[in-house]
């Protein structure tokens, strides 16, 4: 793997806080579940980021980006 020596916009780092920047799960594959089956899933994936955040990891994708991306993946 070639090491990226500039990148074009690096993301912002708490002190001593790790940036995850992905990738992340595709919920896609969930969206022929019912409709409520799909609501548990999203909570699971806030749940699982939540819990990054607690650990002390920052996430490149910003909160409003991730529930946008997860809400149409799953087309909630």
């Amino acid at each position: 793997m070639t090491p990226i020596t500039k990148p074009a916009q690096a993301p912002q780092q708490r002190a001593g806080a790790a940036i995850v920047a992905g990738p992340w799960p595709d919920y896609t594959a969930f969206r022929h579940l019912l409709e409520a089956d799909r609501w548990r899933a999203y909570e699971c994936a806030k749940r699982h980021r939540a819990d990054l955040v607690a650990q002390g990891f920052e996430t490149a994708e910003p909160y409003d980006a991730f529930v946008r991306r997860v809400c149409e993946e799953l087309q909630l």
